[in-house]
């Protein structure tokens, strides 16, 4: 791929005609034509006329030999989010294919999120399940950032930052994972450039500085090798490699080492015709020169998931200094240098399209992306799980039977476990590794052969296991046995409290629980089964006293009707009151009490009720009424009470304003960033926050409580379920005395 190459329309064009027949080059001819003319009269922030960049992402997919659809695909990426032209003019000026393509690397411009980081996720979200279903989806996005970067010196200092910052961690792994490592190694670099200029220059300036020298024992070890392989009569292309130079920062930062004890900054490649010649020129290399121990790798037998193929060894050379060689046939070196692309370029005329179950079979982390999103709750957790689960480096373990697994770095033997079958998790009871019995908190290393220890008998996942797992794959399943395992006990109990509820206040619990009464409860409280319904009532999301309120609404509404037409048979007439008196009294906090003013009210703190909750009234000794939730403990604790109950109501608050304050218990798994992501979510919805705490127990479970202010019932259960959906979050519920 030519650095940098600046193309002319006229120049993809000529590209393309290399290897696409003159009807294929026609139909990109046709999408380079339209899309000048969609962008005519408007510029990028260099200046230049925008179409200029749909013609360089045409430029780097003909590099890639890809198919007529895709460099087309390349000049008319831009036109529906930029321009006034639809998805349905590009279907009908092209194919349903095209636009399809089109709107899958389309941004999601039109939609409006509550923040940039939001708008991002659901950006790459979208993307990424795009490109599962088709991947040349993420080939015009690869190609459309890299041209992005190379020319980022026109933005503003934060949003090259933002951008490159973006390209390290979204677009170049999935460039190393797609094998692309012509695209990765670029968006790397110049990445680096943006982020860190300081080190990406001094080691520019390093690597200039004794350039001579390396390449001098270089070209004596290339010399050397060349006199082995003659003599084995094998014909071989034996080239010097520089390092990149993000590589080399990484190594520097990962391994905390200087710049010059960094030896492999130039490596040496063979390029041979046969598998067979591979392991020949390794002899030779390793009669030559001593091989430095563990340095050795084999991904010929064991290719890495993206493809690669090739034998790794670093040996002691001339002088004593350690040198890398690479060893891999043209074939693999060309699936080295383009990864996917180089399966599915377009060939002889036909589209080698790779989709659907073959793209599974090519690139099979891509089952795990449809696999992320079903399990996840939004985009935000969508993306996370894509970081560590999939972008993380990898280690690569042995089951008994030889075949090899890919996890990502960090792994222990219960991810290993979900990753081959959720019932093997389920019913894990231990592990070996290597033979021996190790504990579940062990962290796996390349080469490991591990074995599950599985029982029949045995119950399922503990909750500690969580502390243990490393991919978002295994915490989800065991967040959903647990939940299910919960929900069943939740739907009886649920059920029994209603019942329990409903018999408490006189009425048969048959008689209510009717087909059409839960369906009007399904209607009123968003649920969309009778089990989930009772399972939240069980679990404490929804009280049993509010859904047997709503069940018997008009029948108590008639009783006190008729509790009111007997009382008024047995007592005198009353002259009517005039009806300019108002019969509802309205107090300071909002409370409603019926016929009574001048009275001292005040919201208890034992129960903290909110507009919304089901109130009654405590009439207390010298200190007013008190204010308290129907299912408060403190209302409930003795039958001396109920003489001193009287009703209240809320009034009207739908254009309320004051706040009412409630408190919150969170527990959850003490990640790095949990209680930051709780704390955003909280001040997303609401402005008054005024009291936070926490501890973290022996398991690294947290419990967080928080003191929130809110206007209503409602405003209080959506910051509820908002808190429930940040990962790691196990239970959120209100606290009461």
């Amino acid at each position: 791929m030519p650095k940098n190459k600046e193309y002319t329309a006229k120049e993809v064009i000529a590209l393309t005609l290399t290897y696409m027949n003159s009807n294929h080059v026609a139909f990109v001819k046709k999408a380079s034509d339209f899309a000048e003319r969609a962008h005519e009269g408007q510029f990028r922030k260099s200046g230049e006329p925008y179409f200029t960049h749909p013609i360089q992402v045409a430029g780097i997919l003909a590099e890639l030999k890809m198919d007529p659809v895709t460099v087309a695909t390349g000049f008319l990426h831009d036109v529906v989010e930029d321009t006034d032209f639809t998805f349905d003019d590009i279907a009908n000026e092209f194919s349903q294919e095209v636009a399809e393509l089109v709107d899958g690397v389309t941004k999601l411009g039109k939609i409006q999120f509550q923040s940039l980081e939001q708008h991002q996720a659901e950006n790459h979200r979208k993307m990424l399940l795009a490109m599962a279903n088709d991947l040349r989806v993420i080939m015009v996005k690869l190609a459309d950032r890299l041209h992005n970067l190379r020319t980022l010196k026109y933005h503003r200092p934060e949003k090259q930052r933002r951008i490159a910052n973006e390209t390290l961690e979204i677009y170049a792994p999935l460039a190393d994972r797609l094998g692309i490592n012509r695209i990765k190694w670029e968006l790397e670099d110049t990445s680096l450039r943006y982020l860190n200029p300081q080190q990406y220059y001094r080691i520019v300036h390093l690597m200039s500085s004794k350039r001579e020298e390396r390449e001098g024992y270089i070209a004596n070890a290339i010399e050397e090798i060349q006199h082995s392989v003659d003599d084995l009569n094998i014909d071989a292309e034996i080239t010097g490699r520089p390092k990149h130079i993000y590589s080399i920062y990484r190594k520097m930062r990962d391994q905390k080492k200087q710049f010059n004890e960094i030896y492999d900054l130039l490596a040496i490649r063979a390029i041979v015709d046969s598998i067979r010649d591979c392991y020949a020129v390794l002899g030779a290399i390793h009669t030559r020169w001593k091989p430095m121990p563990g340095r050795f790798k084999d991904y010929i037998a064991m290719p890495k998931a993206n493809m690669y193929q090739s034998l790794h060894t670093t040996v002691i050379g001339p002088g004593g200094n350690p040198v890398e060689v690479q060893i891999r046939t043209k074939e693999m070196h060309h699936i080295a240098e383009y990864g996917v692309a180089a399966h599915w370029a377009y060939k002889e005329g036909i589209t080698q399209k790779v989709e659907g179950p073959q793209i599974n079979d090519t690139v099979p982390w891509f089952r795990d992306i449809i696999e992320l999103q079903d399990e996840s709750d939004d985009a935000g957790d969508f993306m996370q799980s894509v970081k560590d689960d999939i972008f993380r480096d990898k280690v690569y373990v042995f089951t008994p039977k030889g075949d090899v697994t890919e996890l990502p770095l960090g792994s222990g033997p219960l991810d290993f476990a979900y990753s081959v079958h959720t019932e093997i998790g389920n019913k894990a009871v231990g592990a070996k590794i290597n033979s021996k019995i190790v504990p579940l908190n062990y962290k796996l290393k390349t080469g490991d052969i591990v074995e599950i220890l599985t029982s029949t008998n045995s119950y399922g996942p503990s909750r500690d296991w969580l502390n243990f797992v490393s991919t978002s794959k295994a915490r989800n399943k065991i967040k959903r046995f647990f939940k299910l395992q919960d929900r069943e006990e939740n739907i009886i109990k649920g059920k029994d409290l209603v019942e329990k509820q409903l018999l408490e206040m006189n009425f048969q619990p048959k008689e209510y629980l009717t087909k059409a009464n839960m369906k009007m409860l399904l209607d009123r409280f968003n649920f969309s089964s009778e089990e989930d319904l009772l399972a939240a009532i069980g679990y404490g999301e929804l009280t049993a006293l509010v859904v047997a309120n709503r069940l018997t609404e008009k029948e108590r509404r008639d009783r006190k009707n008729d509790e009111k037409f007997a009382e008024m048979d047995t007592i005198e007439l009353k002259p009517k009151k005039p009806e300019t008196e108002k019969m509802k009294i309205k107090h300071e906090d909002g409370v409603v009490i019926q016929g009574v003013d001048n009275l001292l009210t005040r919201l208890s703190r034992c129960c903290n009720p909110v507009p919304g909750d089901e109130i009654v009234g405590y009439i207390t000794k010298g200190r007013g009424i008190s204010i308290h939730r129907k299912d408060c403990a403190n209302v409930n604790s003795s039958s001396e009470v109920e003489d001193r109950l009287i009703d209240v109501e809320w009034e009207d608050t739908s254009n309320a304003k004051k706040e009412y304050n409630a408190e919150l218990q969170v527990e959850g798994y003490n990640r790095t960033g949990l209680l930051n992501e709780i704390l955003q979510v909280v001040n997303t919805q609401t402005k008054n926050l005024s009291n936070v705490n926490g501890r973290i127990d022996n398991n690294k479970m947290a419990t967080i409580t928080l003191t929130i202010g809110i206007v209503n019932l409602s405003q209080l259960e959506k910051i509820v379920d908002k808190i429930k959906n940040i990962p790691d979050v196990y239970t959120v519920r209100r606290i009461t005395s």
